[in-house]
């Protein structure tokens, strides 16, 4: 017996498009939404000169490629777009660089004051709005990091070493334009000393990255290099020093001195990492070679950051910072399901280190368009009773 109208399918209504129309379905009633892609802001990367006449402020400059568009997306077909991305010649650059004081530093003092040199010569030849600024650490200022004995408190060096008094983060120079006020201050810096072989330098990070106003980051490309010849403590060192407050990651300079130290514990990576990314803060590490292994492992776990050997020739390191980010991605966005509730979706994709990003609104195709079509009461139904949709009645 055969329920079925005339004309009504008496196979599987759901198949691949070939196996459709090898059992006789007319294309024009074949429904098979496909994904698709349109771009709604579509602005050149820009090119500009060092010494061009043409002075653009940061927000007049586009780097990353398209700046908007819109994915309609059907479950399991992936959309694929072209993502440009051109750091543009001369564009404005901050560097800060941070420097390990602790006295094991001592041999390598004169190659980090070198690199800091070389760095600024090196930045100037690729942009001419470039700012530099300077920074230092060595170790929370309590026992068992440092000795708090009042002598060395005063100098923490052994024999007639005539070494600077401890102290966990200064910020020595903020962010400025005037290179011969970094040659001298970097110049004029002497060792410290403490107990420990790895060193605060995470409390120091910290303090850069969220306190913005000291520091004085601009909303342009920042770079932190950070020199050390040792390991680091992270979050739980601090219970050596009867210290078992977490980070709270907020700013806590005054006379650009870090105060909060004997407080609150070191940050964890992760802590970092998140600070770090917030403020849209590159990392270059500049390690001597019995730490390489150690600073890339960390490398691994923050993103975009890089680590280059702290030696006489600092050319790695260098390079490290001024290689140009001329990249281009091909990314495909994949719908896995449907959202439950059929929202539209908007995800945002920037480098690190940088404030513009990509907006991309994601539309779903989860319904026929004949299921917006129903016809009621449709006489192609069984006296009129039901709603004539996509083929079937309802």
């Amino acid at each position: 017996m055969d329920f079925l109208q005339e004309g009504e399918p008496t196979s599987a209504r759901c198949d691949d498009l070939a196996a459709l129309k090898s059992k006789g379905c007319p294309e024009q009633d074949i429904e098979n939404p496909r994904g698709s892609k349109r771009v709604l802001e579509d602005r050149e990367v820009t090119n500009r000169k060092i010494g061009a006449a043409e002075k653009l402020k940061p927000e007049a400059i586009t780097q990353i490629q398209p700046q908007k568009l819109v994915l309609q997306l059907r479950v399991g077909e992936p959309q694929t777009f072209s993502l440009k991305f051109k750091r543009a010649e001369d564009y404005p650059i901050d560097l800060y660089y941070l420097m390990d004081l602790s006295y094991s530093m001592k041999d390598d003092l004169e190659n980090v004051k070198s690199l800091g040199t070389a760095l600024m010569r090196e930045m100037e030849k690729i942009t001419s709005d470039f700012r530099i600024g300077f920074g230092s650490f060595v170790e929370k200022t309590v026992m068992p990091y440092i000795s708090t004995t009042p002598a060395k408190l005063r100098n923490p060096c052994t024999g007639d070493q005539n070494c600077t008094s401890p102290f966990s983060y200064k910020n020595v120079l903020s962010l400025t334009s005037e290179g011969n006020k970094f040659n001298e201050l970097v110049g004029k810096q002497h060792i410290s000393g403490n107990l420990d072989s790895p060193e605060g330098g995470f409390d120091a990070i910290m303090q850069v990255a969220v306190c913005g106003d000291q520091i004085g980051w601009r909303n342009v490309t920042r770079l932190l290099v950070f020199s050390t010849d040792a390991g680091f403590h992270f979050a739980g060192d601090g219970k050596l020093g009867g210290i078992v407050l977490p980070n709270d990651g907020k700013c806590h300079l005054e006379n650009n001195m870090y105060t909060m130290s004997h407080y609150y514990d070191y940050p964890s990576i992760a802590h970092l990492v998140q600070k770090l990314s917030e403020n849209n803060i590159q990392t270059i590490f500049a390690v001597t070679e019995e730490f390489q292994a150690v600073y890339k492992e960390l490398k691994n776990l923050i993103p975009k950051s890089a680590v280059g050997t702290l030696s006489s020739n600092s050319s790695n390191v260098i390079q490290l910072i001024i290689d140009a980010y001329n990249v281009r991605f091909e990314i495909n966005v994949t719908a896995n399901e449907c959202p439950k509730k059929g929202q539209n979706e908007t995800i945002k994709i920037k480098p690190l280190g940088f404030t513009e990003e990509v907006e991309i609104h994601l539309q779903f195709i989860c319904d026929c368009l004949c299921q917006s079509e129903g016809e009621p009461n449709s006489p192609a139904c069984h006296d009129g009773n039901g709603t004539f949709e996509c083929g079937a009645c309802r």
